[in-house]
């Protein structure tokens, strides 16, 4: 998978890429990263990348001749068009499923916005897909790119040696996990349920997931409503 990201701030990403999943799929070849500074295709001489609203009101906006020019660069020489995603309080929020989706992709194009948004005529022309990571405002797009990334590295094959732990977490299957233990068995009185000390593997398997069930109901109502909706009744 090779993913492209524009920003204003590309040294934010420096410690991200040296570190855990990234590093590894960096190394191993699972995937192509790129980081661009959107002001290497500003035109003006102190190389600026925001203008006034039309209209009047507050804030800055990131002009358009940028980012069309570096998605003119960028997209030279490719197999296939590669999927634009811009990071916005106003897109979808995202989900294991968009995740899922998007890990899909051969190439990825990350827009990170900055001051109050992008030229909507970027957002009409250029970008395929508008992603929140949640209801609140942040001063950029860089973390919610290091998100969305992060969710989509873990999934490509060979980038975590047991697949299997990711496709067991929690929202992957649209449910929340159960609790998890680990050793000692006992520590300061407090046990391990004595199911998952059973080695009996159907039990324990029943166990998690009804436990898996009463979190989600619990805690994510919404999640629960729309596991009971989608998943066929013998498989609830």
């Amino acid at each position: 998978m090779r993913v492209d990201i524009l920003t204003l701030f590309p040294r934010l990403f420096d410690g991200f890429k040296e570190e855990t999943l990234i590093k590894r799929a960096l190394l191993n070849g699972c995937l192509d990263l790129h980081i661009w500074n959107l002001r290497s295709w500003a035109r003006s001489k102190h190389q600026q990348v925001d203008d006034t609203p039309f209209g009047g009101g507050p804030g800055m906006i990131l002009k358009p001749e940028p980012i069309f020019e570096a998605l003119d660069d960028l997209l030279q020489d490719r197999n296939s068009k590669p999927l634009v995603v811009y990071f916005s309080p106003s897109g979808k929020l995202l989900r294991q499923s968009t995740l899922n989706e998007l890990c899909e992709a051969e190439n990825l194009i990350f827009i990170c916005g900055r001051y109050k948004g992008v030229d909507q005529r970027v957002l009409d022309n250029l970008v395929d897909c508008e992603i929140s990571i949640g209801d609140f405002v942040l001063s950029g797009g860089e973390l919610p790119a290091m998100v969305t990334l992060e969710g989509i590295t873990r999934l490509i094959p060979g980038v975590i040696n047991d697949i299997e732990s990711a496709t067991s977490d929690s929202h992957y299957k649209g449910l929340l996990e159960g609790p998890l233990y680990t050793r000692p068995e006992e520590y300061r009185s407090l046990n391990v349920p004595d199911i998952l000390l059973s080695g009996d593997h159907a039990k324990i398997a029943d166990w998690r997931r009804e436990k898996s069930f009463e979190i989600t109901r619990t805690r994510r109502p919404d999640l629960w409503k729309q596991f009971i909706k989608n998943v066929p009744a013998e498989e609830k």
